[in-house]
């Protein structure tokens, strides 16, 4: 079995073999090479297992009783390849590169697949994406704006215009407030979340601009990985400024559409930082159908959290954007792409 280093390239390049990840289904829940296919040798039970006898009774035992695990599947682990990869190309990897990718890869060369290994494993892939987000200058144009303000729909025409950009709210799924868990499905892990990013960033041309949505490092339950993050806030920001009644009618109109219970359970959420006599205020709108009038009380205290977030922020450039609100989403990005060029950023 050839053995690669792990490198852009590789990653790249994966699409040529199917991947599989022989690590237990709990280490692949939590964390996973993206389009990684989970292709356990052991189940949790068995991994845990073997790994008591390793440390209790030494490599032999642990050995041994891993073979009686998995010699009855041999037959189904090929079998199950040959349906993965039918045109017989597979990389595989395990935690370190050490014995679980080693006899499935001599296993399934003996079957007749071609067979790629990954030196060092899942563990030398983590190491390696962190580097990289330390290491790789990313031209990043930070896109913000008041909450309503259209950030994410922009975002959104500025792909479909051709940009390069990076959905952070997207790959957490998540929109970075008290009500961002609102129509999402449930949020990666932390580690995957960093995985997706540098998947995303690694197919990117880094000689290009790379638009990305103002955010705060923590969005939701996940954060922007260290070396991500440092070049994130000293990044050129480039501020949309939109009336506030523009806003207000967006954001009613966003998550009008939400379960009222919902609606309730994240005003509550932000009660001590809001205040419960906002809260209430904002509760009662609600129940009777007054959707801008609940949205109002909430710009309010995003309005200022949004102002304190720009402290924690050293951007090396900051530029306002003043979009035509009469504009279509698609328009406004056309606008902002003529203004980037314009200011060579």
């Amino acid at each position: 079995m050839e053995v690669r280093e792990m490198d852009d390239s590789f990653l790249r390049n994966l699409s040529c073999a199917v991947l599989l990840d022989v690590r237990s289904p709990g280490e692949y829940a939590r964390g996973h090479i993206p389009r990684a296919v989970s292709f356990p040798l052991f189940t949790d039970s068995e991994r845990a297992e073997v790994g008591t006898l390793f440390i209790e009774k030494g490599k032999r035992a642990a050995l041994l009783r891993g073979l009686e695990q998995v010699g009855p599947q041999m037959a189904d682990f090929v079998r199950q390849a040959e349906t993965l990869a039918p045109q017989g190309k597979l990389a595989i990897h395990c935690w370190r590169g050490g014995m679980r990718s080693a006899s499935l890869g001599w296993l399934l060369e003996t079957a007749g697949f071609d067979v790629l290994g990954i030196k060092g494993g899942y563990k030398a892939y983590r190491s390696y994406i962190h580097q990289s987000f330390a290491d790789t200058a990313w031209p990043l144009l930070v896109l913000g704006g008041e909450t309503g303000s259209g950030k994410t729909a922009v975002l959104h025409a500025l792909a479909k215009a051709g940009e390069q950009v990076i959905d952070l709210e997207h790959l957490a799924r998540h929109k970075g407030s008290a009500f961002g868990s609102l129509g999402e499905e449930p949020q990666p892990t932390p580690e995957q979340f960093e995985n997706n990013l540098y998947h995303e960033l690694c197919h990117m041309d880094s000689q290009r601009r790379i638009w990305v949505e103002n955010e705060s490092r923590a969005i939701g339950r996940v954060f922007q990985p260290s070396g991500f993050w440092e070049q994130f806030r000293k990044g050129i920001y480039v501020g949309m400024e939109v009336p506030y009644a523009v806003r207000l009618r967006s954001l009613a109109a966003v998550y009008g559409c939400f379960p009222k219970p919902d609606l309730i359970d994240a005003f509550l959420r932000i009660q001590k930082r809001l205040g419960g006599q906002h809260v209430q205020a904002a509760i009662a709108n609600l129940e009777a159908g007054h959707m801008e009038a609940a949205a109002a009380i909430a710009l309010g205290y995003y309005d200022k959290s949004y102002a304190m977030s720009h402290l924690k922020c050293a951007f090396s450039r900051i530029l306002r954007f003043i979009p035509n609100p009469e504009a279509s989403v698609m328009e406004q990005a056309r606008e902002l792409i003529r203004f980037a060029d314009e200011n060579k950023l």
